[in-house]
């Protein structure tokens, strides 16, 4: 194991991520200074006091997630950001977050992932940051079966009210069941993201597309996760994903 400064591995995010063209909700990139040098990095999906605890157990330089400590916020800090910012300043932990630009990637984001891990082919944007895709005309469970495995397991909210075969998909990761509108706009056989809303079951049915919410946490494993893998071999540091699910 080698270390790395700090500053080449946030430039090479930057380059790679290109975060300036993207009106996000937080800041993207170095959020929390700290070693100057970084030999072991650990990755996860939201920042918290267990995600940083396990990048102290792991003795780690750097920690790199999707959603990081800040979106936005012009007040004073409050008592939970006080303890998350005590343990990164006490054990000198720089973070870094990359929210919008690692859904959208093309080769590490959580999408385009996404749709690789299902089997889905010829990627294109979608609805901002996701993509819309091809399958090989799979049936409608199929695609559901796909989805749990490439989430880990975890059975998805399934409103499989579309064609049979399923031959085209949008997928976008997290929050945006609201893009249900972009996949039926475009004649799309299926949609997939993160969180459902409440319409949607009924936005489904009626509109004949097959509706699938597998998980805010789990379709956005992939980019992170990514990164770290990519950010090892390069630099040749060590990389540990800390996995804490959550069901959301």
């Amino acid at each position: 194991m080698s270390l790395a400064p700090t500053t080449d591995l946030i430039g090479h995010l930057d380059a790679l991520l290109k975060p300036a063209e993207f009106d996000d909700y937080g800041p993207n990139g170095l959020q929390v200074p700290g070693k100057d040098a970084v030999g072991t990095l650990v990755t996860g999906v939201s920042a918290s006091i267990e995600l940083f605890e396990r990048a102290i157990e792991h003795n780690a330089d750097l920690v790199l997630v999707h959603h990081g400590l800040f979106w936005g916020e012009t007040g004073p800090v409050d008592a939970q950001l006080k303890r998350r910012l005590k343990l990164l300043f006490d054990h000198d932990l720089a973070l870094a977050a990359y929210h919008l630009p690692l859904d959208a990637h093309p080769e590490v984001g959580n999408n385009a992932l996404l749709a690789g891990a299902i089997g889905a082919t010829e990627p294109e944007p979608f609805a901002g940051v996701g993509v819309r895709a091809r399958l090989p005309e799979i049936a409608p469970e199929e695609l559901r079966a796909r989805v749990r495995e490439a989430t880990g397991g975890r059975e998805p909210l399934a409103f499989l009210a579309g064609p049979d075969p399923v031959r085209t998909i949008g997928i976008v990761s997290g929050a945006a069941a609201r893009s249900l509108d972009d996949a039926v706009a475009q004649g799309l056989d299926a949609f997939v993201t993160g969180e459902p809303r409440e319409p949607a079951m009924n936005d489904a049915r009626e509109a004949g597309i097959h509706f699938l919410a597998a998980g805010h946490y789990a379709t956005e494993t992939f980019g992170v996760r990514a990164l770290g893998d990519r950010l090892a071999a390069e630099f040749g540091i060590r990389h540990v994903f800390a996995d804490i699910p959550n069901p959301i």
